[in-house]
């Protein structure tokens, strides 16, 4: 097999996986440049030294086993700090500090991507009981950390009222529950939110992305979760995608994961720390 034609297969086996990548170094770093620069960084060092994609595991848990030692060695980074346009504020990084370590990592692999604890275990070269362990231990840090203000942007009402019982548990306020991209502009000028939970497709066809776009021209930057039945529409490669894709039917694990850490790394002044 010629060395074209073994590229050529690799790039097949993990080109489908590409958007889940960057989707969880997006969430991992806080930051879509950050994010970006890591999965092409662990890319390239497939190509130039194949053997770091372990062939005798799966081939999803492999790429992101590559993206792991990759991003490790470079000392877990966080988003760019001198970048004005995506770094997080230092009360994010100051609570990132504050974490033990590999926590986040084990609960963004586990509940927002779906690997079960013995995968999480070879992605981070441990096993599977400290993999649950960790993410126990995510779940407790994180939920603790920060409570505010949360919309939902949802057209399908036991959907909402699912979404608004599990945000609430975790000491939320909910400002109000939209259907249509009109009732959450209205909804968001009488009370701003620290979160948006949003579908994609609302009741009268309007737009859950246009709905958010109008809420942060209105209001700057708030972390977005969007729950959808169409991930694909959200997963294009194209600037911006949202750090937090929650794919329908989705987990009250998924969901409270997301919250915890969108609110984590928030720089909303009107959150309210409880570290």
């Amino acid at each position: 097999m010629t060395s074209n034609t073994a590229s050529a297969e690799l790039s097949d086996t993990i080109g489908g996986e590409l958007p889940y990548l960057r989707r969880y170094a997006r969430a991992l770093t806080g930051s879509q440049r950050t994010g970006d620069n890591y999965a092409a960084a662990t890319l390239e060092a497939i190509l130039q030294e194949p053997s770091i994609f372990e062939r005798d595991i799966a081939p999803r848990t492999a790429l992101f086993r590559a993206f792991h030692k990759i991003w490790s060695t470079a000392g877990a980074p966080t988003a760019d700090t001198v970048d004005p346009v995506t770094r997080m504020e230092s009360r994010a990084l100051d609570h990132m500090s504050g974490l033990t370590n590999n926590t986040r990592e084990a609960l963004l692999l586990s509940t927002i991507e779906g690997f079960d604890f013995d995968e999480v275990g070879q992605i981070m070269g441990s096993d599977a009981e400290e993999a649950r362990s960790l993410v126990d231990i995510a779940i407790s840090e994180m939920e603790k950390s920060m409570t505010g203000k949360v919309m939902i942007i949802e057209d399908e009402a036991i959907i909402a009222m699912d979404i608004h019982s599990i945000v609430s548990e975790l000491g939320h306020k909910i400002t109000g529950i939209a259907r249509t991209r009109t009732a959450a502009v209205e909804l968001g000028a009488k009370d701003r939110p620290d979160l948006i939970l949003a579908d994609i497709q609302l009741a009268d066809n309007s737009s859950g992305v246009d709905a958010v776009n109008d809420l942060l021209q209105q209001f700057g930057e708030i972390p977005v979760i969007f729950i959808t039945a169409f991930p694909e529409r959200l997963l294009t490669g194209e600037r911006p995608e949202p750090a937090f894709l929650i794919a329908k039917p989705y987990s009250e694990e998924q969901v409270r994961s997301a919250v915890s850490q969108a609110m984590f790394f928030s720089s909303t002044e009107s959150l309210k720390s409880e570290a």
